[in-house]
């Protein structure tokens, strides 16, 4: 299956933007009669023939819609502080959205060593990966938020706050009942702040490990990622 984007599969006659319509006819070597998918990242999974190989605004028609392909039974929220190097927290997007996410917010903490992303980039490298892995739903990437607010917004399902030191944690194995929808906080390389973790207890957090190494942050995103993912 070859799997592309765009914005705007309502009509029946679609075009591709001159850089999947490059990589459909130059790369690929596509041509007038075969055959490709299109999604516009909301869930929607169109089978499509092409119609007029151009390469810079390649048509097709669409043959065959699915709704909801792929769709989960439960959300995924994986809210994380953004890496001091730009390039680690990449890669956990991009795999995240591989394994499957719903939404993915940076937060903003205490002993946060970045605050500002590109956003333009970031979306690039969502839609990429939602492409590889053949999924039909783009994820959320969230505008970097202050974890005191994002504490304090509602979020129907369970929700967690996973840190290095502390007694009262639960393995998160233990605590996720499997179907359900989740929000996990990952802190940054400092973790959270005594203030934060306070914060997010009296908010209804659970408090939970994930497991006994000490991992960097982007790895405990990605562990927790794919916990969520191979449990449900």
């Amino acid at each position: 299956m070859q799997l592309f984007f765009t914005e705007d599969i309502e009509s029946d006659i679609c075009t591709l933007n001159e850089e999947e319509s490059k990589h459909c006819v130059r790369v690929l070597r596509m041509g007038v009669g075969d055959e490709l998918y299109l999604t516009d990242g909301k869930g929607t999974l169109c089978r499509c023939r092409i119609i007029d190989a151009h390469p810079k605004s390649c048509s097709v028609e669409v043959v065959e819609r699915t709704a909801d392909y792929g769709r989960r039974p439960y959300r995924l929220h994986i809210a994380v502080a953004p890496t001091k190097n730009t390039a680690r927290l990449e890669w956990f997007v991009e795999k995240a959205v591989e394994m499957g996410v719903d939404e993915i917010t940076p937060i903003v903490c205490d002993h946060s060593e970045r605050c500002v992303l590109k956003r333009e980039r970031m979306e690039k490298i969502i839609v990429s990966a939602m492409k590889q892995s053949l999924k039909a739903l783009q994820p959320v990437f969230a505008a970097p938020t202050p974890i005191r607010e994002l504490i304090s917004s509602p979020f129907d399902g369970q929700k967690f706050i996973a840190y290095c030191d502390g007694d009262n944690r639960t393995p998160l194995h233990s605590a996720y009942t499997p179907g359900s929808n989740a929000l996990i906080l990952i802190g940054p390389e400092g973790d959270f702040s005594h203030d934060e973790v306070e914060l997010a207890l009296a908010a209804g957090f659970i408090p939970v490990t994930l497991g006994n190494s000490r991992l960097r942050t982007e790895t405990a995103a990605m562990a927790a990622t794919a916990f969520f993912n191979l449990v449900n």
